[in-house]
């Protein structure tokens, strides 16, 4: 059995011996400090072992008396190396810097953060695009009942939210453009604002932005927490591929089923502003319907139609993506829903004016 720590004091050099080690310091530091006379060198050439504690404790002494350590090995030296390293004192507050200069780095760093996103986003569009050519060449490995079950998800379940909503935004669509129009005498008119702005824009940013909110999120949060549990490890490990099995299935019915929705809250919203017009400005079915036929061409329907699937996929990746990106613990899966959410809805808007302008200069207005 090895020695317990200990030490002699000759000729101003500190010896050190036996095991400097938690369980046998003992009150090695007590008759440390009862040294009367300060070392200039410390010789750790008998020393048997050591651990952070010895370490530390030599560590010290070298600091408060300036001191040589001699007589240590490889292993020793890195070990205090490291002890020194860690010996800095901690900072209650943050350092201080101008109002000006913390904006400035937050805005850097939020950018940084959107371009990096954005980059990745790019990255697994690409995985996606590999996916769908893997199951276009290879058709028996799509999952039909996947696919089945998120066409329930996405669309059979939100029918009734998108409805409400559609048909209340419709009684409001109508009630402010025949408020305003009746200064000029126009409340006819409210008719065109209702069917055009629905057909055209409302019906299917609306539906976008409730199926982001609903779908967009859920796609997030389910495969975070599958990536917590490693079931998307799992599943890699005995041959399934995520993206045929989880991703693709989800991308593919929000693109399929985001038209038919949008096409619903449009004629949904169509219905809501016609009753308003019945009720409050006299105006009956029929000649609401057929003012609508007139008044409304059919590029409004088609830019609808082309607009959806595209915020379909937009949607179902951000969802997707960010679900994917959960990593560490469970505070991950809210920040990773909340970013999909976020980053889908402001994609969408985006894209929506890049489609009007584009419609708008091939004459579809």
């Amino acid at each position: 059995m090895t020695a317990p720590a200990d030490f002699r004091f000759d000729q101003h050099v500190l010896h050190f011996s036996g095991e400097l080690t938690l369980a046998r310091i003992g009150d090695l530091s007590r008759r440390l400090e009862a040294l009367g006379e300060a070392p200039r060198t410390i010789d750790l050439g008998e020393v048997d072992r050591i651990d952070t504690v010895g370490a530390w404790l030599v560590h010290r002494i070298a600091r408060e008396h300036d001191v040589e350590i001699v007589g240590a090995d490889a292993d020793v030296c890195q070990l205090i190396e490291q002890i020194a390293e860690a010996d800095k004192p901690l900072k209650i507050r943050p350092d201080s810097s101008p109002p000006f200069i913390r904006v400035l780095r937050e805005i850097g760093d939020a950018t940084s953060a959107a371009a990096h996103s954005l980059a990745g986003l790019i990255g697994f569009f690409g995985a996606t695009l590999i996916g769908l050519w893997g199951l276009a060449t290879h058709p028996r490995r799509f999952r039909y009942n996947a696919m089945a079950r998120q066409f329930e998800v996405v669309g059979v379940k939100a029918l009734a939210i998108i409805g409400l909503m559609s048909f209340l935004i419709g009684i409001v669509i109508a009630q402010q453009g025949a408020v305003q129009l009746r200064q000029f005498g126009a409340e006819v008119f409210a008719v065109n604002l209702i069917g055009r702005i629905t057909l055209r824009e409302l019906g299917v940013l609306m539906t976008a932005i409730m199926v982001a909110g609903r779908s967009g999120s859920a796609f997030a949060a389910q495969l975070g927490s599958m990536k917590l549990a490693e079931e998307v490890d799992a599943m890699r490990t005995i041959g399934v591929s995520p993206m045929e099995a989880l991703i693709l299935p989800r991308i593919l019915s929000t693109v399929v089923l985001m038209p038919l929705l949008g096409f619903y809250s449009a004629v949904i919203a169509i219905i809501g502003g016609g009753i308003f017009c019945w009720i409050d400005l006299d105006i009956p079915p029929i000649t609401y319907v057929q003012r609508i036929r007139e008044v409304v061409p059919m590029t409004d329907l088609w830019v609808g139609l082309i607009k959806a699937p595209v915020f379909g996929m937009l949607i179902a990746l951000c969802g997707c993506y960010q679900g994917m990106q959960v990593e560490g613990n469970a505070e991950e899966v809210g920040l990773r829903t909340t970013a999909s959410v976020v980053q889908a809805i402001f994609l969408v808007i985006v894209l929506d004016a890049v489609f009007a302008v584009f419609f708008s200069s091939i004459g579809w207005i």
